[in-house]
């Protein structure tokens, strides 16, 4: 198990908060990858979070099932799978400085995209936007956990019923993270030592599921939000920042 005391004082933030998001108040799933990316490499980073990211998603999805839109779902699976396999053959050629870059960049693209006006979205993206979307969203979400923007700009627009959009987000995510876990093998991403620390993450993120449905009810999310807001700014920048010096 890693014993870095900045790593474990980062890690359980970062995860808490994920599983917070993942309980019903949303947004924070993105930030535990660059947190944590900050203390160690960003490839064990999110070795380490596709498990907890696995089992969360187990707890998460099954009041969901069956109501998906199965037009999105056609569409999206299949291009972010697309996108993973595009992740996965690139993955070997990034170095770790470009890898920090990636993930830099998509953590502030991320808070970019949460902070646009949703008016904005005022027409319906046809098939072909969904699978450029789709596939975008499997490579970042391969690279960093966090391709719920792209994702997002396509399916958003499709105005689903509330169900019907939980339901088709939630479960193209725990699908892409499913569908990463045999590359992440075969790029020799898993170890006993990231093994041993997810496993011991993963109690915090379940933990997190509950935490975020009492929230939902009790508290106003907006200071959620902003927690991870502010977050995602520090991170994202300090990675970008160190991915560039690095290439220097």
């Amino acid at each position: 198990m890693i014993d870095d005391a900045w790593f474990w004082a980062l890690a359980v933030p970062a995860v808490a908060l994920t599983g917070i998001s993942k309980g019903g108040t949303g947004g924070g799933a993105a930030v535990a990858t660059p947190l944590m990316a900050t203390v160690i490499p960003p490839a064990l980073a999110a070795a380490i979070m596709l498990p907890v990211l696995c089992l969360m998603d187990l707890a998460g999805i099954r009041a969901y099932l069956g109501k998906w839109d199965r037009r999105a779902m056609r569409i999206l699976v299949s291009a972010g799978l697309a996108g993973c396999v595009a992740g996965a053959l690139t993955f070997r050629f990034m170095s770790e400085h470009w890898i920090r870059i990636v993930v830099g960049a998509v953590a502030l693209a991320f808070l970019a995209w949460t902070l646009y006006p949703r008016k904005q979205f005022m027409r319906k993206p046809g098939t072909a936007a969904g699978f450029f979307w789709g596939t975008l969203s499997g490579f970042t979400s391969f690279i960093t956990h966090a391709g719920s923007p792209p994702a997002m700009v396509w399916l958003i627009p499709q105005r689903l019923e509330k169900d019907a959009f939980v339901a088709t987000s939630l479960v193209f995510f725990a699908a892409l993270n499913y569908a990463k876990i045999l590359p992440y093998v075969w790029l020799g991403l898993f170890d006993r030592t990231v093994l041993t620390t997810s496993l011991a993450l993963v109690p915090l993120g379940i933990a997190g599921i509950f935490v975020g449905q009492w929230l939902q009810r009790r508290i106003d999310t907006r200071w959620f939000y902003r927690i991870i807001y502010v977050l995602l700014f520090i991170t994202g920048s300090r990675l970008l920042y160190d991915g560039v010096k690095g290439l220097n």
